[in-house]
């Protein structure tokens, strides 16, 4: 018999620095979740991705137990990574900050189409560039396919 769902927890950890400090330990611990078992399978899965910043979905049922996915970096985080930046420009219309190239927006893009909700590369390479603009980093050159 299948366990039933009992909710959602969506949280953002960097990638094998799991610890019951806020915001994991309240958010599980609220749930009834073991936040220790959570931090031990969570850090060991996360490993090879130390100090990057993994979105998490935790599935918890009704038992206690609980099942969870970890997404790829949130394409912001990337963005920052790629134009070497701490972060994006307050005033994105007004100041640009950075540039990237469009063969960077396509190893982002590429990275990040499993977690997109798009089929082709050519709307992820859109929504890459748009989340780049949105931070002041503006695209040099023309984009590919046009």
């Amino acid at each position: 018999m299948a366990k039933e769902v009992a909710g959602l927890i969506k949280l953002q950890i960097k990638g094998g620095a799991a610890n019951p400090s806020p915001p994991v330990g309240p958010a599980l611990g609220s749930k009834g979740i073991n936040i220790m078992e959570f931090c031990k399978q969570f850090n060991a899965r996360t490993q090879d991705k130390a100090g990057k910043v993994l979105p998490v979905v935790i599935t918890y049922y009704s038992d206690k137990s609980f099942d969870f996915v970890v997404k790829t970096p949130p394409v912001a985080i990337q963005l920052l990574e790629a134009s070497k930046l701490k972060s994006g420009s307050a005033e994105p219309n007004r100041k640009k900050i950075a540039e990237i190239t469009w063969e960077q927006v396509q190893a982002i893009a590429q990275d990040k189409m499993v977690d997109l909700n798009c089929f082709t590369l050519e709307s992820a390479l859109t929504m890459v560039a748009g989340t780049a603009r949105s931070m002041g980093i503006t695209v040099k050159g023309e984009a590919p396919g046009k």
